[in-house]
C-alpha cells in the first residue's frame, strides 16, 4: 500500500496527517470551468477575476522565489543535524521516506546531481524530478537545473521547469552547493513550459549574508514575472515584481529549513504578449536599492505586503504560514497547512482573500504548488501550476 510522500515528511516536524484525506495532487491537469472573459462575462466579474488572479500571484511569487532560494543551497538534502550540529546528508541513491538523491545524476553526467520527490513513501511514483548540472570556477558558479514536473498516477511529465543560475562572491561544498554559513550572492533566471510551450517566466536575486554565531542567515532578494501565454479567457496576461528588503534562513535540528521575510510586492496585467522581464546589475549587499528583475510592460494592480514563513525539508515545502498580508484595495490574505489533509491533497495548504469580512477568492493547492483558485462571487475557477495561475 502506497502512503503519501509527505506524511512521513510533515510527521517528522510533528504535524499529525491523516489517511485519503482530499483527492490527489491535480498536478495542472484539472480542467475547472473558465468564465468567458469579454465574451458573455460582465466587467464586474472580469475585475473579480483579474484580482484573484493577481491576488494568487502575489502569493505564488515569494512562496516560488523562497522555494527557488531553498533548493540550490547546501543543506537541502540533509536528513537531520547530529548531536554534534554536523550536517548528516541523505545516502546517496537510497529511497528516504519519498526522496533520493543521486550524485551524480542517475546519467553520470560529470559534476551533477539529481533529486526526485516521490508521491509515495516506497518511491515509485515520481512528482519532481530536478537534475543539476554545475561548473565552478574559483567564487562563481554556473548551474543548469531542470526539473520534470509529474501529476499523480501520471508517468509523462506535464511540465517542465528550466532555470539558469549563477553564484559569485561564493565557497562551494561537495557537489557544488554554495556555503550558506560564508555567503554567497546568486542570480536565477528560469521559464515553466506546459505542453512544450513557454507559460511563466520567473527571474529572481538572492544575496545571502554570511551566517551568525547562532548559525542563522540573513538574506535579501527580488523577483519579477509574468504569464507568457497569459488567461484566454480573460483575454489577459498578468505579472509581478517584489523584494525582500530582510529575511531569515533558519536550518532546524530535525534537517529541515525554516525561511521567514515580508515581501513588498506590485502586481500587474496587461495584453497578451505585453509584458517582460527588465535586467538590471547583480547586487552584493542588503538592503537592495535597485532590484536586478523588474517587470516591464502592463499596468499596476496595487501593491501587497506579505509575511511569509516556509519550512522545507529535503526541498518539500512542509509548512507555509501568511497571516493577514495586506493587498490592494485594502484586502486581506491569509494562508495556512492543513495538517489533517494529505500534503500531495490539492486542499493542504488553503488561503483566502476579504474585504471587511467578505470572501472575495480562495486557493487550494497541494504542497507544489498545485491546485485551483476560484472567485468567490462568480464560482470562476482558474488552474495553478508550481504556484502560479497558468490558464
Amino acid at each position: 500500500m502506497r502512503i503519501p510522500l509527505l506524511f512521513a515528511v510533515v510527521a517528522s516536524l510533528t504535524l499529525a496527517a491523516c489517511g485519503g484525506g482530499g483527492a490527489g495532487s491535480t498536478g495542472g491537469t484539472i480542467t475547472p470551468p473558465l468564465p468567458s472573459g469579454g465574451n458573455g462575462t460582465s466587467s464586474t466579474q472580469q475585475s473579480q477575476s483579474e484580482s484573484a488572479i493577481e491576488t494568487a500571484d502575489a502569493v505564488g511569487s515569494p512562496v516560488k522565489t523562497l522555494t527557488n532560494f531553498n533548493s540550490n543551497t547546501s543543506g537541502v538534502m540533509l536528513v537531520s543535524r547530529s548531536s554534534s550540529m554536523q550536517a548528516i546528508p541523505l545516502a546517496n541513491g537510497v529511497c528516504n521516506n519519498g526522496v533520493e538523491f543521486f550524485a551524480p545524476d542517475k546519467n553520470g553526467d560529470p559534476n551533477s546531481t539529481e533529486s526526485i520527490v516521490f508521491y509515495d513513501a516506497g518511491c515509485t511514483q515520481p512528482a519532481r524530478d530536478t537534475v543539476r548540472i554545475y561548473a565552478i570556477s574559483g567564487s562563481s558558479e554556473t548551474v543548469n537545473r531542470t526539473q520534470k514536473q509529474y501529476a499523480i498516477n501520471n508517468a509523462t511529465p506535464i511540465a517542465q521547469r528550466t532555470t539558469t543560475l549563477a553564484y559569485t562572491n561564493a565557497t562551494f561544498g561537495g557537489n557544488g552547493y554554495p556555503m550558506t554559513a560564508n555567503g554567497f550572492d546568486r542570480s536565477s533566471t528560469s521559464e515553466l513550459d506546459l505542453s512544450g510551450a513557454k507559460t511563466i517566466v520567473g527571474d529572481d536575486e538572492l544575496v545571502m549574508l554570511p551566517a551568525s554565531s547562532a548559525g542563522v542567515n540573513s538574506f535579501c532578494g527580488d523577483s519579477a514575472g509574468y504569464n507568457a501565454t497569459g488567461i484566454a479567457s480573460l483575454n489577459e496576461t498578468f505579472g509581478w515584481q517584489g523584494t525582500v528588503t530582510s529575511g531569515t534562513r533558519t536550518v532546524n535540528s530535525d534537517g529541515s529549513i525554516t525561511w521567514s521575510s515580508t515581501h513588498a510586492a506590485t502586481s500587474y496585467k496587461g495584453a497578451i504578449g505585453s509584458l517582460s522581464v527588465s535586467i538590471g546589475a547583480p547586487n552584493s549587499a542588503c538592503p537592495i536599492g535597485t532590484p536586478e528583475y523588474s517587470l516591464s510592460g502592463g499596468t499596476s494592480g496595487g501593491t501587497s505586503n506579505i509575511p511569509v514563513t516556509a519550512t522545507f525539508l529535503h526541498g518539500v515545502l512542509t509548512n507555509l504560514t501568511i497571516a493577514n498580508a495586506t493587498l490592494a484595495n485594502g484586502n486581506t490574505l491569509n494562508v495556512v497547512t492543513n495538517s489533517g489533509v494529505s500534503p500531495t491533497s490539492s486542499g493542504f495548504i488553503t488561503g483566502s482573500v476579504s474585504n471587511n469580512g467578505t470572501q472575495l477568492s480562495t486557493f487550494a493547492v497541494d504542497t507544489f504548488g498545485d491546485g485551483t483558485l476560484t472567485v468567490t462571487s462568480s464560482g470562476a475557477q482558474y488552474v495553478m501550476q508550481d504556484w502560479h495561475v497558468v490558464k
